[in-house]
């Protein structure tokens, strides 16, 4: 009997313990946010889609302060050259130099493809401060590229978020999401993402290499490459404005 009830608090106690060992849902979304949130950031990317008639390269600049405030403008290809868009709060605006004008992004464009990528208007769009839109709960632990993750499952009670629930691998590690799907509101899949390659860039781990993709469209999806960041960088102002857009 002795031995009997000894086994059994050892095996309650190895449970508490491997309990202990996994911290919140929302703990653990938080160290993301911070991992990769900046004060202000200049990042140089570049998009290759991959649609039904080939593959071709959009490249473009983004200045970004906090959450609320970005700048892009598009470098290349050629046809693309010197497109700009705005981010102030919850308003976008985008320029055509081709076309002279600019137009505000709102409603149902939001959910328009991004040069005709697998990216919306509502993922340039998007809060990065996942904890603060998100609940997070711990549903598994499993390996990812051969890193070991906790897969969080996402839930959200706002109304204007454009995906209601996500499932992401986090690395244990990093804090960096290496995988995600993105639901709907009836719980379809929309969106996939999945990260190929990180960078260590001023003490933070930085997705270099991101396939995304839309389910609901054909093609091979968007690789988006992260060719240049600076964190904690110096932008003027002026920058965030809409003279700035014809500039």
């Amino acid at each position: 009997m002795k031995r009997t009830v000894f086994l059994i608090f050892c095996f309650i106690g190895i449970a508490v313990i491997g309990m202990a060992e996994v911290p919140s849902g929302d703990w653990i979304l938080k160290q993301v946010d911070e991992n990769i949130g900046s004060d202000n950031k200049i990042a140089v990317t570049q998009m290759i889609i991959h649609g039904r008639r080939g593959s071709r390269a959009v490249k473009s600049k983004s200045w970004i302060h906090g959450i609320d405030k970005s700048f892009t403008e598009y470098l290349a290809p050629p046809r693309e050259q010197g497109t700009k868009m705005l981010k102030l709060g919850d308003q976008l605006w985008m320029y055509t130099p081709s076309t002279d004008r600019t137009i505000k992004i709102s409603g149902h464009m939001l959910r328009q493809s991004v040069m005709g990528s697998d990216l919306s208007y509502e993922d340039v769009m998007e809060d990065p401060q996942l904890h603060k839109i998100y609940d997070a709960e711990v549903i598994a632990e499993e390996t990812y590229l051969d890193r070991p993750c906790w897969v969080l499952e996402l839930s959200s009670s706002e109304t204007e978020v454009a995906y209601y629930t996500r499932k992401v691998w986090v690395d244990r590690e990093r804090f960096v999401i290496l995988k995600e799907e993105r639901y709907a509101r009836g719980g379809k899949l929309l969106k996939t993402t999945e990260v190929k390659e990180i960078v260590r860039i001023q003490n933070r781990w930085v997705p270099k290499k991101i396939v995304f993709k839309d389910v609901l469209k054909s093609g091979k999806g968007t690789e988006f490459i992260m060719e240049s960041i600076e964190f904690n960088a110096d932008i003027p102002s002026y920058i965030f404005s809409k003279a700035a857009l014809r500039k």
